[in-house]
């Protein structure tokens, strides 16, 4: 028996993926704000193992463009240090032997530009995977059709949703992109 309503709850489910998924891609994009998420990827050797900076310390942001690390042992500061070094996030810290700062550069214009361009690729492979999931919902139901499983105006119906689907998701791609861009070249 072919389930029609779980073919598109399953398309719809791919969607939305695809929209978290650019959601994730795009909070890795340094947009001279300071973001807690731009130091996910710093580790500190702490007691030998390679632990994550959050698990050492805390961050505050106490500003738009600093972040503000504590570490709740003085003795893991220049371990912190090292790690903030090591991982390649593009700031100097600071240390002042209680906590460490780090101070986000500013973003050249050209910079700027680089950085749309690069969401405006991760939005069309958003797209394309939208586009992915239509296509085989669609031949899912064609293949029904074929089959006689379903009959032709029940599949006009299901292709229908589907498209829905498909522009829904692909104007909320659309206003991701637009927001993402507007908070880039925001100096």
């Amino acid at each position: 028996m072919f389930a029609a309503k779980e073919l598109v709850t399953s398309t719809e489910t791919k969607m939305k993926a695809a929209i978290s998924a650019l959601g994730n891609e795009f909070k890795k994009i340094r947009t001279g704000r300071a973001q807690l998420s731009m130091l996910d990827n710093v580790r500190v050797e702490y007691y030998g193992n390679p632990t994550p900076l959050n698990q050492v310390a805390s961050i505050t942001t106490p500003d738009a463009r600093s972040f503000l690390i504590t570490p709740w042992e003085t003795s893991v500061l220049k371990a912190i240090e090292n790690g903030i070094v090591k991982s390649d996030v593009g700031m100097a810290p600071i240390n002042d032997g209680k906590v460490i700062r780090l101070r986000l550069p500013d973003l050249t214009e050209d910079r700027r530009k680089d950085l749309v361009k690069q969401a405006k690729k991760l939005v069309e492979d958003g797209k394309v995977a939208v586009r992915m999931a239509r296509r085989d919902a669609n031949e899912a139901l064609k293949t029904a059709l074929k089959d006689k499983v379903i009959s032709e105006d029940q599949n006009k119906q299901h292709l229908d949703e589907i498209q829905k689907l498909t522009d829904k998701y692909s104007v909320e791609l659309d206003k991701l992109a637009e927001e993402k861009e507007k908070e880039i070249m925001t100096v």
